[in-house]
């Protein structure tokens, strides 16, 4: 059964995460759910089914095959789209390797509406002989309209042969075409049901498309079986080429045989389709759902939520959900793949994600383990043995066994660790944490200052200055850790945050072009990365002190991504840039960072709430979305390292912070109410404990993530800390909130 395809051209019911073969469209249960009883209806008990589907839809393939034994039904992951020839030719070496020497295979979609049972499996019975004689098999529809969404077969029939002969594969027609079939008589619609002795669809790859053959089998030969699925290694997989099998193989095979389908059937694969199997009313509509219509007539109306009400239609479809309403005429709904297209571009939530409605408040679970992953495993751990006692300030990482590495201690690291112990110290999280951050300023002030106010950017494991730059994002992770000391009662930390911003102004900044210089030397290419946490560190004072000067220095930031770092056809933000903030020639213009998309995301919500600038939190919500789209890793869930403006993987490992930084976005657009978001903020914390947090040492983190999903990490880096204990003291609060307020999960 092949399970894979977005079904967009069912857009808006049918999304990315959950497509059309897991949607109930035509009533009763999922499209999927209905294949596997039809598969099973005609065979003896012990035949084999094999799923074959995205890894991305493991878990909703998993909950289609529970009913059914797992000895006779199993699943097949592939980790990207390949196409079907790639499926096809995997199902026929896991039918090779399953038992039976050379089995008879059928191959069918597992998204295509047909009944009744018994008259598909009296059809699949027509072709049994051709199929044992090495014949590929494959089954047509008589067309009942001409149809431009379909391929067709040519056929000749002869009197004195009981089975039409099969002349070629027709691609999708124009409209005149496809009446010219419907009136020729000799044109089938092609149901893409294959039916071949295994060996015969092997010997038709090997010979046709043995490259896919050959890398098919290293991939079955090298898949990780976990239950009763089995998913195929990325970095195999990913070299199969992209065809379909009719264009890879039945085109170019010359032993080919139709079978004439007594069944009824439809791909369902457009709302016009839908029309047409459903049951009209008086006027000739379609209607689902809470609809009310007044003089409407054959039309396709559905609502799955709200409300619908139409007057006066003829020939339209109207979709609404929760979140996105299509309203088209019906014969123009093939058309809705361009609006996808389009939503795609712009990274839209909508297309991707199913609308979350009538969700539970959240289980206190994940709060409680939140918490204690804090207090008992991770503060206690670092306070102790991420500490150094010999040289003074902080560990920068230690081994997967916990064990201090001797390595050069960064400004931002040391920062960052004040910072950490001062939020501890603040929620009462730890009893040692006033002293800490005492520990840490004592080591900056005594080993980081440069004579001009600002903080040098590296020291050696003793402490001695191994490079004195005056680096602007050390000087904003400086004033960060500055802010969080102030507000837990160091009232020295303000003296040294207006000396540290007296050199940010005074040398670092840009009067031309504006925002500030990497360093005092004025080192290029110029990054918006540490702009971002000069803003982080602004909004920080702001919240301390409550001063406007704070706010006005954010905000400038704010414009400074406006005009130069966010990219409004994209809905990305570069990261490199030259003197007069052009982005760089070639890779590294194209250089983008889900995880600062994500962070970039939490600051402007933040920024939009101080100072009611509401364009800002819905550019949050655009590089969300961007980032979702485009810089995630399908199998695993887990944001990339970097990926291209246009979505190419850059750097395919995933770490641990740009997964602490979507949990902060995720709450900060729930919060702003430009998305509900809650079901994914509850979905991101159970990833970052199941992948980074759970298989490491108590209190440590396994921060390198490879594609496959394998860990690759050979240390633990301090500077991660600032990252978890920001997500999780801001998920703590969001649901602190939710609790105190009997909020639902998702307001």
């Amino acid at each position: 059964m092949l399970c894979g395809g977005s079904g967009s051209r069912l857009w808006p019911l049918s999304r990315r995460d959950r497509p059309k073969q897991f949607q109930t469209l035509t009533g009763g249960k999922s499209m999927l759910a209905k294949t596997l009883d039809r598969m099973r209806a005609g065979r003896e008990a012990d035949t084999a089914i094999v799923v074959i589907g995205a890894a991305e839809h493991e878990k909703a393939l998993l909950e289609a095959v529970e009913p059914h034994e797992p000895s006779t039904c199993q699943v097949i992951l592939e980790p990207m789209p390949k196409n079907t020839a790639a499926s096809v030719a995997i199902a026929a070496r896991h039918a090779l390797d399953d038992g039976d020497s050379d089995p008879l295979m059928l191959v069918v979609p597992a998204d295509h509406e047909i009944g009744p049972d018994n008259l598909f499996w009296e059809t699949v019975a027509d072709g049994m002989d051709a199929a044992r004689e090495g014949k590929l098999v494959v089954f047509g529809v008589r067309p009942t309209r001409p149809e431009t969404g379909y391929g067709y077969i040519q056929i000749e029939r002869k009197a004195d042969q009981q089975s039409p002969r099969f002349l070629r594969f027709v691609e999708k027609p124009d409209e005149a075409k496809a009446a010219a079939f419907v009136a020729d008589g000799n044109y089938l619609w092609n149901a893409g049901i294959i039916l071949c002795r295994a060996s015969s669809i092997r010997d038709a790859f090997e010979r046709l498309q043995p490259a896919i053959w050959k890398r098919v089998g290293k991939a079955y030969e090298t898949a990780a079986k976990r239950g009763r699925s089995t998913l195929l290694p990325q970095n195999v997989f990913a070299t199969i080429p992209p065809i379909s099998v009719d264009h890879g193989v039945l085109e170019h095979f010359a032993d080919i045989a139709v079978v004439e389908a007594r069944f009824q059937w439809s791909d369902v694969g457009s709302w016009e389709a839908l029309f047409t199997l459903g049951d009209p009313d008086a006027n000739g509509n379609v209607v689902m759902g809470d609809v009310v219509s007044h003089d409407c007539h054959s039309s396709y109306i559905r609502s799955d939520g709200r409300l619908v009400a139409t007057i006066g239609l003829e020939g339209i479809t109207v979709v609404s959900t929760a979140d996105a309403t299509l309203v088209a005429k019906t014969s123009r709904v093939q058309d809705v793949r361009l609006i996808a297209e389009r939503l795609e571009q712009q990274a839209r939530a909508e297309l991707r994600s199913p609308p979350q409605i009538g969700l539970e408040p959240a289980s206190p679970r994940m709060r409680l383990r939140c918490r204690r992953w804090l207090t008992d495993e991770a503060l206690p751990f670092w306070g102790r043995h991420g500490v150094d006692h010999v040289h003074g300030g902080f560990h920068e990482a230690v081994g997967l066994d916990g064990t201090p590495i001797m390595k050069p201690k960064r400004m931002r690291t040391m920062a960052r660790q004040v910072y950490s112990f001062a939020v501890a110290a603040r929620r009462g999280w730890y009893p040692d944490a006033r002293e800490l951050v005492a520990h840490g300023l004592d080591f900056l002030r005594s080993h980081g200052r440069r004579a001009d106010g600002g903080w040098v950017k590296l020291l050696d494991p003793a402490g001695a200055v191994l490079d004195g730059a005056g680096d602007a994002y050390d000087q904003a992770c400086m004033l960060l850790a500055l802010a969080h000391a102030y507000r837990c009662g160091f009232a020295e930390a303000r003296d040294l945050a207006d000396e540290t911003m007296a050199y940010v102004d005074g040398v670092l900044a840009d009067r031309r072009s504006g925002g500030f210089h990497e360093d005092d030397a004025g080192t290029l290419p110029r990054r918006a990365n540490p702009h971002m946490h000069l803003l982080e560190a602004f909004l920080a004072w702001h919240k301390a002190t409550g001063e406007t000067c704070w706010l006005e220095r954010a905000s400038a930031i704010g414009d400074l991504f406006n005009h130069h770092f966010f990219d409004s056809e994209t809905w990305t933000v570069g990261e490199y840039y030259d003197a007069a903030w052009r982005p760089m020639p070639g890779q590294q213009g194209d250089w983008t960072e889900p995880g600062h998309h994500f962070e970039w995301s939490a600051l402007l919500c933040e920024l939009a709430a101080c100072s009611d600038w509401k364009d800002q939190s819905r550019a949050a919500y655009k590089i969300y979305c961007s980032a979702l789209a485009s810089g995630t890793n399908r199998l695993t869930g887990l944001a990339f390292g970097a990926v291209s403006r246009n979505g190419k993987a850059l750097d395919r490992i995933s770490r641990s912070w740009p997964q602490a930084e979507a949990v902060k976005a995720a709450i900060a657009l729930d919060q702003a109410d430009e998305l509900q978001l809650a079901r994914e903020v509850e979905e991101r914390m159970e990833r970052i404990f199941r992948t980074h947090l759970s298989p490491a040492k108590s209190g440590l983190w396994l921060d390198r993530i490879a594609e496959d999903g394998t860990p690759v990490a050979t240390e633990v880096p301090a500077s991660i800390l600032y990252h978890l204990v920001t997500a999780f003291n801001r998920y703590l609060e969001y649901r602190s909130t939710a609790a105190d307020t009997n909020r639902p999960a998702s307001a």
